[in-house]
């Protein structure tokens, strides 16, 4: 998979996109990650990418022709190396909120180009080359570096091979559509904290049992708000009926 960033903070992504998960996907030759400095395409004398919005307002607007200049010489390098035009990501707090489904749906692509704003937004016709516009959430940052590199990290984990253990991303909070279970590692007993007997009892049928129960309380206390019931299976449907039980004896629960 290749990336591009537009961004006029390049710098940001230098440690980032170095270490862990992403930098061994780029050590092994899965993703490549380019940066760009859309201001390096400003036409203005001084290079000021930004100006005043029409109309009045406060703060100052990315402008259209860097961005989109950047933009085309970016699509060309990456069509000589034989990807496709790929999908257009804006970062903006406007836009649908990211999540694990649409970084699944992201890993699929071969090429996807991240544009970052800064100030107080966008002229909207950069938005000519647009497919899809995303949001981290429901709060204002500096600027679209930081959303950018979370897409990016939560989209590179699922390309085939970047994991180490390739069971490690299905499993993994939301993937499935509930909170991961609780998990423990040697030793057994810490300072009195002791894992659950049903870990280490060898039982694997039981120990299935205890995490899909402990992945519907963990998801039922948290977020009750990512329980579809109508999606559970009849063991999930018996075992939440057991949390609820356990977590809420009150019989006037519902």
């Amino acid at each position: 998979m290749r990336i591009d960033v537009l961004s006029i903070f390049p710098h940001m992504f230098d440690g980032p996109m170095r270490e862990s998960i992403v930098g061994k996907a780029i050590e092994k030759g899965i993703l490549d990650v380019a940066v760009t400095d859309f201001r390096d395409y400003s036409t203005n004398k001084h290079h000021n990418v930004d100006d005043y919005p029409f109309g009045g307002g406060a703060g100052m607007l990315l402008q259209a022709q860097p961005i989109l200049d950047a933009f085309t010489a970016t699509q060309e390098a990456a069509k000589q190396q034989g990807h496709s035009s790929g999908r257009v990501i804006l970062l903006d707090p406007a836009g649908k909120q990211f999540d694990q489904t649409v970084a699944g749906d992201l890993a699929k692509e071969d090429h996807l180009t991240f544009i970052c704003g800064h100030y107080e937004g966008y002229d909207e016709r950069i938005k000519s080359v647009v497919t899809d516009e995303y949001s981290m959430g429901d709060f204002i940052l500096t600027g679209g570096e930081l959303p950018a590199m979370t897409i990016i990290d939560a989209t590179a984990r699922l390309l085939p091979d970047v994991l180490g253990n390739q069971a490690s991303a299905p499993g993994d909070s939301f993937s499935t559509g509930l909170l991961e279970y609780p998990q423990y590692t040697r030793p057994a007993d810490f300072r009195g904290m002791k894992v659950p007997d049903v870990l280490i009892s060898g039982n694997h049928q039981k120990i299935a049992e205890w995490k899909q129960k402990e992945s519907l309380r963990k998801t039922l206390l948290r977020r009750p708000d990512l329980i579809d019931y109508q999606k559970l299976t009849a063991e999930q449907k018996r075992l939440l009926a057991e949390v609820k039980m356990e977590e809420y004896p009150d019989p006037d629960y519902d």
